[in-house]
């Protein structure tokens, strides 16, 4: 870590800084953001903070404002010019059980990490064993709760595999491991609703929006693991690593292809 502010103050020590009453340590009890710090401002800030709120409104944790935590992260961006800000939000500080404390301070922790690369080259992907339970109240949001993501990519060890695709418990493709699931149908896009489990990715929604601006159609649907079977490309998206194509899953290839390239450089001419 390049740097860390608990409740806005610098931490020398970040392994000490949390108490080991934290909810967020005990019950997964918080939400995070993982953003891409970039020519010295975060990309997509607005809808990273627009999640969060809405994260806090579903979870009932106080959400401490935009003002306060642009103030933050402001001073974080000073701290280095590009890398990776974690903002991780907690309930806070309460007694043993899972009913809450009432009237408890939020914990936000702000960490600041190395950048890492981002690149155009497609990727090789495999399916997961492990399956993502369905609940439509946490839907959308990104909640702390990542066992099911931890397990998926524990499934292996290959370095020539970089992600993993995840159904849901009813057979339905949702995501990948840390990512969302674009599929190219003709010169239309068509990605999961994400009605039961998923994350509503910030980039994904970039996306969802520059293809607008460049007439291409976009589907959100429940698909299915035979929809990549009639795609034409296939890429994945995430605020950090931002559009990788996908070339490979379990034998089955795509080409690297025009409209995830159109999209890529609306993003890259966006920036």
């Amino acid at each position: 870590m390049l740097a860390v502010l608990v409740n806005g103050v610098e931490c020398v020590n970040p392994a000490q800084a949390i108490s080991v009453a934290d909810r967020g340590l005990n019950y997964g009890d918080g939400l995070f953001e993982t953003m891409r710090l970039q020519r010295g401002r975060v990309k997509l800030l607005d809808a990273h903070l627009a999640r969060l709120a809405l994260g806090c409104g579903r979870l009932g944790i106080d959400y401490p404002g935009d003002e306060l935590l642009r103030r933050e992260i402001a001073h974080m961006c000073s701290v280095a010019d590009a890398g990776i800000l974690k903002l991780v939000l907690t309930r806070g500080v309460g007694s043993r059980g899972y009913r809450p404390n009432d009237n408890v301070a939020p914990t936000r922790i702000l960490s600041l990490h190395a950048s890492v690369p981002v690149a155009n080259a497609g990727i090789r992907v495999r399916w997961c064993d492990m399956r993502l339970s369905r609940n439509s109240q946490l839907a959308g949001i990104k909640h702390l709760n990542r066992i099911e993501q931890v397990l998926a990519q524990n499934e292996w060890r290959d370095p020539a595999i970089e992600e993993g695709l995840m159904l849901d418990s009813e057979g339905e493709l949702v995501c990948a491991t840390a990512a969302n699931v674009f599929i190219v149908r003709g010169h239309e896009l068509a990605t999961s609703d994400l009605r039961y489990c998923g994350v509503r990715g910030v980039l994904r929604g970039e996306v969802i929006r520059l293809a607008g601006t460049l007439g291409i159609a976009v589907h959100e649907e429940p698909l299915w693991p035979e929809d990549l079977e009639t795609a034409s490309e296939v890429f994945i998206t995430n605020a950090v690593r931002g559009i990788r194509s996908v070339i490979e899953l379990d034998g089955r290839r795509w080409p690297a292809g025009s409209v995830t390239d159109s999209l890529r450089s609306a993003l890259e001419a966006d920036a």
